[in-house]
């Protein structure tokens, strides 16, 4: 499960910026988190809103650029434990609006919990070169955490728990020395962090692409979790099959006794959005992997958005801690009764073109108090009470 994200000079993010998984001790939702003895709780869902060109993507285009970079080596080699799922690579480009961010390395540090380990991952870029890079791990009730390997530029220090006379210290300076450490040796505590890595899903639904990415083939075993899914969501679909001759998938539905078929290509925008998305949404639960999905909401009703919610916050449902990550612009699911205050973020720029997040649990009304978990959210955001501005005020009040 993923604690926190912390990442500086990422394309519209110049400074440090974290999003955080650790819940905050507020009271609304509490059976849906993920708890785990004696370990701070964590978010199931976490939602990136704001305007457009306000950092939204941006900000899962960071945790993606790390987990591509981790993982494109080794998967390259054909030597990773997972079948991989990611949408595109993601270039490291730095900050650009100015010549000193330019010139820096792009960082990234990621704290996660694999059972009762505690990991912490840095990495920093520049030119594409690893500038520095480490790794340490404790467990839950640890205060102090293991050095498994620290890095800087070509010079590399082995913990004492995987230092041994044959590792080879040597290595590519574009390749993450976890990555080198995973491919060529059998490290268990590399081994449990890489398939971490390997496990993370990233989608965009941005690109069209994705739709016809299907992979209903690659997991037949979700067949009966898949159209009893669908069934829920009121697309009665009793069945499909995949046409090996035409490359076609048919769905199959029955009116009275008799069954028709329709092929893929022939269902709606928002059937197909679903068809595509709940695969890697069942293999995210089934597993409890972190799942990175940029406009999720494109092309679906709000009440089918607040459906696939609800299943990462349902904890019969989400048994392994699976965890959800995604922007939207839908206002009918940006409201108490389906979000924690801590749930929802906020990607804005500010007057430098820099890119900034706050949570709304972070935010304070005029009289310096917090949010309310009363409140209208949807209503309060459209108003740009939260400082995202979502053009609205422009719109009814400005000068064209």
């Amino acid at each position: 499960m993923l604690c926190q994200f912390t990442f500086k000079n990422f394309k519209s993010y110049r400074d440090e910026t974290t999003l955080d998984f650790q819940a905050a001790s507020i009271p609304e939702f509490h059976d849906s988190l993920i708890t785990e003895e004696d370990a701070s709780d964590l978010l199931p869902v976490s939602v990136i809103y704001g305007p457009n060109g306000g950092g939204k993507s941006n900000l899962l285009q960071a945790l993606s650029c790390v987990i591509s970079k981790v993982v494109k080596s080794v998967h390259d080699l054909d030597k990773n434990r997972e079948p991989i799922i990611l949408q595109q690579k993601t270039d490291a480009v730095p900050f650009l609006f100015d010549t000193v961010s330019a010139n820096e390395p792009i960082e990234f540090r990621l704290f996660f919990r694999i059972g009762r380990n505690e990991y912490c991952y840095y990495i920093a870029f520049q030119d594409d070169e690893v500038t520095s890079e480490s790794l340490s791990r404790k467990t839950v009730t640890g205060k102090k955490p293991a050095e498994l390997f620290d890095r800087e530029n070509d010079k590399i220090t082995l913990g004492s728990s995987i230092n041994r006379k044959s590792i080879n210290t040597n290595v590519n300076p574009k390749m993450p020395y976890l990555s080198f450490l995973a491919i060529n040796y059998d490290i268990p505590d590399i081994s449990e962090v890489m398939l971490w890595f390997e496990r993370c899903i990233i989608r965009s639904y941005s690109n069209p692409i994705a739709e016809h990415q299907i992979m209903l083939e690659k997991y037949p075993d979700f067949k009966d979790l898949l159209i009893l899914a669908l069934n829920d969501m009121d697309i009665d679909i009793t069945d499909y099959r995949y046409d090996e001759d035409s490359h076609q998938l048919y769905m199959k539905r029955k009116l009275g006794k008799k069954e028709y078929e329709l092929s893929f290509a022939e269902e709606s925008d928002g059937t197909r959005k679903l068809i595509a998305a709940l695969p890697v949404i069942l293999l995210a639960l089934r597993d409890g992997r972190l799942l990175i999905i940029d406009e999720l909401d494109a092309k679906l009703h709000p009440k089918l958005l607040r459906y696939v919610i609800s299943l990462f916050k349902n904890k019969e449902i989400n048994r392994h801690g699976a965890q959800l990550l995604f922007t939207s612009h839908d206002m009918y699911t940006m409201r108490s009764t389906v979000f924690r205050r801590d749930e929802i973020w906020f990607a804005a720029e500010d007057d430098d073109h820099a890119s900034e997040i706050y949570s709304l649990h972070e935010l304070r009304n005029e009289d310096g108090d917090r949010i309310k978990n009363t409140a209208s959210y949807n209503k309060q955001y459209l108003e740009g009470r939260y400082g995202a501005d979502p053009y609205l005020q422009n719109m009814l009040g400005g000068n064209f």
